[in-house]
């Protein structure tokens, strides 16, 4: 068995001593193991989430109910290429970046519009 510390330091050995032939591959399992778990843990997760955005952002239309990041509940009065306008309160409308809509709620959601 193989301790952490031999990964990064190769031991010493006496000169004309043979020095103890390892699987070359083997050594490298554990990290190749921790890659892999790292990637199907936390990478393919995280791809998954912003596919799923960039599809719920491409899909805004008018009337939608969205929530942005910030928390702003508001209905959707405007889309346009890289800008949502949103209406928040009677007379009142804010624009947004298309990305910083968090959640397009179910019609109906929002009450005051």
């Amino acid at each position: 068995m193989t301790s952490i510390s031999e990964f990064f330091i190769s031991n010493a050995y006496a000169e004309g001593a043979a020095a103890p032939q390892g699987g070359g591959f083997m050594e490298f399992l554990p990290l190749v193991a921790l890659l892999a778990v790292f990637y199907f843990l936390i990478l393919r997760p995280q791809q998954k989430r912003a596919k799923e955005h960039a599809a719920v952002v491409a899909a805004l239309q008018k009337g939608d109910e969205v929530v942005t990041i910030g928390g702003v509940l508001g209905k959707v009065v405007k889309v346009g290429e890289e800008n949502v306008e949103v209406q928040i309160a009677e007379n009142v409308t804010m624009q947004v970046q298309k990305p910083s809509i968090q959640t397009v709620l179910p019609k109906g959601t929002i009450k005051f519009l």
